[in-house]
């Protein structure tokens, strides 16, 4: 019987002239995360030196440096890695479940969906605070990946990865609709929801963002293992089934890990699109298919995008903001559509 490691060393075989050595990634990957952070907390409309900021996190130095570092820049900074790893961790195993290489949790409506069920529990219950926003997310995240992997499944999705595209951005127009309606008929709604809406890493402190690691550890660790048996599915049910995989059990451990990334990035801090979708890419392009590898990375190559998007929403806002949801958009906007407008030059849309 053919071994798994083989199988999914033939898949690769037509990137491997280009792909960087596995080892080089995993060494890079920690250091840019690093880096990124410093950044992070150093720069903005108003840069600090590094030995300040590292004096600033002890509680020493100049007031308003404190009051910078310490109460804005740590808050966008920790809720840049909790969210990106999610959205990171949670666009990589949409892409391999669904076999489609432009599926992305905010594009497919899991991002919308766990945003009507912030909605819904704001219209019907008033300020439920992120302890209560997170199980309204949770639910709704969970409705819209049932949904769309069941759509995924179909024979009209199947035909062509740009059809679930398509359908996921309807769905995703749905619930928004559905969202706007809840919200214009409940003023005390409109503001918090205004601003939480584009995306933003304000939009929770700190110390409401540390409780929702529980959520995204257990989406991790149900995630991380699924990496084999996701790369034996990609030959197809049949083949997985040969080889011991039960297709199945994957996909339910999958669509759990999905709601519990996606639904508390979303209860964190909005709706933010695209990381799902230029991560994953990324990745293939450096190390190649095996999702033993791409599926860790992208829990630091994740983080890094959505802190460089924010400081960098920092530098152009200058003593305003330019939301991380609005950045990754101008990001990864243009990477789908040249994917697409790519497909179809190959006709294979």
């Amino acid at each position: 019987m053919t071994s798994e490691p083989a199988i999914v060393e033939r898949r690769a075989a037509p990137a491997a002239a280009s792909a960087v050595r596995p080892w080089l990634a995993v060494v890079a990957a920690p250091v840019l995360l690093a880096a990124a952070l410093v950044l992070s907390l150093a720069v903005g409309a108003r840069f600090i030196p590094f030995d300040e900021v590292v004096a600033s996190l002890f509680g020493a130095g100049d007031q308003n440096v404190l009051n910078i570092v310490g109460e804005l820049r740590v808050t966008r900074t920790v809720n840049a890695v909790v969210c990106g790893v999610a959205l990171g961790g949670a666009g990589v195993l949409m892409q391999a479940l669904t076999r489609n290489p432009i599926a992305d949790p905010g594009m497919l409506g899991v991002s919308a969906g766990a945003s009507f069920g912030v909605v819904a529990g704001l219209s019907t219950f008033g300020a439920i605070g992120v302890g209560g926003s997170i199980w309204f997310a949770l639910a709704g995240a969970a409705l819209a990946s049932s949904v769309i992997f069941w759509f995924a499944g179909s024979r009209f999705a199947a035909a062509s990865p740009v059809r679930l595209v398509l359908a996921g951005i309807a769905f995703s127009a749905i619930l928004a609709g559905g969202s706007q309606a809840l919200v214009l008929t409940n003023e005390s709604v409109l503001d918090a929801f205004r601003f939480w809406r584009v995306g933003s890493l304000t939009a929770r402190p700190v110390e409401e963002a540390l409780p929702l690691l529980a959520f995204i550890a257990v989406g991790v660790v149900l995630a991380l293992p699924l990496g084999p048996a996701l790369n034996m599915m990609a030959l197809g049910d049949d083949s997985a089934v040969s080889l011991g995989v039960r297709p199945g059990l994957v996909r339910a451990l999958v669509l759990v890990a999905v709601t519990l990334l996606c639904g508390t990035a979303t209860a964190l801090a909005g709706p933010i699109s695209f990381v799902g979708l230029v991560i994953p890419h990324l990745l293939r392009r450096l190390v190649g298919p095996d999702l033993r590898l791409v599926l860790p990375l992208s829990l630091f190559a994740a983080p890094v995008m959505l802190l460089l998007a924010d400081t960098i929403g920092r530098v152009i806002g200058g003593g305003g903001e330019v939301q991380v949801g609005i950045v990754t958009a101008f990001i990864g906007g243009p990477l789908l559509i040249a994917y697409v407008t790519g497909r179809r030059r190959r006709g294979l849309s």
